[in-house]
């Protein structure tokens, strides 16, 4: 007995159901932004950038490289940056973090917050540089913004562990 009627037991179901729910709760996370919320300041953080940064670092094999052009130009349509923005900058992150992955032997949890830190500034600061003119008094808002998204990242990677329902497999 080969045991080829056990082998994959529970792959498939599983596989395809974090196939369509990764890109399908990054699309979600990045209509959140339609939601009536009133602020004097925009601090709202860009929690289809956070989501999809969550699975990129819980599941690397689940989405591909260009998927983050796709996911972008949708946040772009429904956040009102300029078209191309969360593209590009999107893309450059997700790029540079599999790169770093070919890199990093072992990674942990702050490892992963890091990782998502700097891609999360690097795409806030570019947004904020196509985006608004060099004169404009955003910087403090900006940074304000930045640090309550690394803070909340944590709470969007244990929502996604708990949406994929598996466990990390490094």
């Amino acid at each position: 007995m080969t045991g080829s009627r056990f082998a994959g037991l529970g792959k498939a179901d599983h596989g395809s159901r974090a196939t369509w729910l990764a890109p399908l709760s990054i699309v979600i996370a990045s209509l959140l932004t339609l939601l009536p919320f009133k602020a004097s300041f925009p601090i709202l953080p860009p929690f289809g950038l956070m989501m999809l940064l969550a699975w990129r670092l819980h599941r690397p094999e689940l989405l591909k490289p260009w998927a983050a052009v796709l996911l972008g130009l949708l946040d772009d349509l429904v956040s009102g940056q300029p078209l191309g923005s969360a593209m590009f900058f999107w893309t450059v992150s997700f790029l540079a973090i599999d790169v770093l992955d070919t890199r990093i032997v072992w990674r942990d949890f702050w490892q992963d917050w890091l990782l998502a830190a700097g891609a999360i500034a690097l795409c806030l600061i570019g947004g904020r540089l196509v985006a608004a003119p060099i004169g404009a008094h955003v910087d403090t808002v900006l940074l304000i913004q930045i640090l309550i998204t690394v803070a909340l990242f944590p709470v969007l990677s244990r929502l996604v562990a708990r949406l994929d329902g598996r466990r990390k497999s490094r």
